[in-house]
């Protein structure tokens, strides 16, 4: 395993400030989600832990003195046999369904903690330029009495005596086929392997307490509503030094004034005058990167859609961004003075176009003072 801190190329002495920042680094390089080499997922979880270890006080000071916390790392993914002849006939028997499941060489370690699950709120903007958000959650954390070994202060964990550490307890028994061996949890010791005759007064022997925990998270761009972040050893820690479980974050995007998204393109319906798309006007328009100018030629018809490129959402797996469409709609007026009518009026006249009689009597007269 490589050393933590060459992990997160930090010194020895760096600082929980200087840890933050190359862990914030590190994790905006290899996270999964915007990292699609497939060695990345591999390096944010190593990265993920050794920051979790070395953020915590205790946890550091044990890891400068002792190495790696037991049950963090994972077995080998092909272990030899390495067990004698009552291992390998319980294999053989538990296989063909005689034992009480398939049998286990070898010390089986604390459990491994439960996952969690939070939602994160985030602004439209994020979605577009990424963000930084800290997450909160309650969650089993190691007992800082104990270090996460259940037992008192100035005690140790003892070997289970029924089972000698291994957490089963393997009975042999003749049948008419021959000698069968079966193989079942230890229940003295819970599976475990270990007894606690003095429990940590602060955790009752569990190894672990409740805590509200924050975790700093980058929010990669281009995420949307329905994305899930998963954060590896955010979750639980198991009882008595067990690993910790994964912190699913799930997002939820608020919707913009204006706005909305199609993949990763933003489409904008934007209401223009008559005379403005008639005789053509050039506008400030304000996207998300600021101002830009949105020239309408004169003559533009309700529905022309006008692309600025770039301008749109980053792909989360890829590079370069969508693009902003921006869709004019023709408003018509509907409060027009006697002058403006009377106008519109001459000019449909020049065009020989047919228009609605004016209004005349009361009805107009009432009209003409509400407006």
């Amino acid at each position: 395993m490589s050393d933590y801190y060459e992990l997160l190329e930090v010194s020895s002495t760096a600082s929980a400030d200087e840890l933050k920042k190359a862990y914030r680094r590190l994790a905006r390089q290899y996270h999964p989600d915007v990292n699609s080499a497939p060695e990345a997922e591999a390096t944010f979880k190593a990265i993920s832990r050794a920051y979790e270890t070395l953020s915590d006080p205790q946890r550091r000071a044990r890891y400068d003195r002792f190495g790696p916390e037991e049950g963090g790392a994972a077995g080998p993914s092909n272990p030899g046999f390495n067990g004698g002849l009552d291992d390998l006939l319980g294999m053989v028997m538990d296989g063909f369904g005689f034992g009480g499941g398939r049998g286990q060489r070898g010390r089986p370690g604390p459990p491994r903690g439960a996952d969690l699950e939070t939602v994160v709120d985030l602004a439209f903007e994020d979605t577009v330029f990424g963000s930084e958000k800290n997450v909160r959650v309650r969650t089993a954390v190691h007992c800082p009495d104990c270090s996460g070994s259940g037992a008192a202060e100035g005690t140790t964990v003892s070997t289970c005596s029924d089972c000698g550490g291994s957490g089963q307890v393997r009975r042999v028994r003749q049948s008419f086929l021959g000698q069968m061996v079966t193989t079942n949890p230890c229940i003295r010791c819970g599976a475990s392997g270990e007894m606690i005759s003095s429990p940590c007064s602060r955790c009752s022997g569990d190894g672990r307490v409740t805590e509200e925990r924050s975790y700093p998270v980058e929010m990669p761009a281009g995420v949307d509503s329905g994305t899930t972040l998963r954060l590896s050893g955010r979750g639980a820690v198991g009882p008595r030094g067990g690993a910790a479980g994964d912190l699913y974050v799930h997002l939820r995007v608020a919707p913009h004034p204006y706005l909305t998204r199609q993949g990763d393109d933003l489409h904008h319906r934007l209401a223009i005058t008559f005379t403005q798309a008639a005789l053509g006007s050039t506008m400030a328009y304000q996207s998300l990167d600021g101002e830009v100018e949105l020239v309408v030629p004169a003559g533009t018809q309700a529905g022309t859609v006008f692309r600025f490129r770039e301008l749109g959402v980053p792909q989360v797996r890829g590079r370069g961004r969508g693009d902003l469409l921006v869709e004019v709609a023709i408003g018509t007026p509907t409060d027009l003075s006697e002058e403006q009518e009377e106008v519109l009026r001459r000019f449909a006249d020049l065009r020989g176009e047919e228009v609605a009689e004016p209004e005349k009597g009361l009805l107009a007269r009432l009209r003409s003072v509400i407006r």
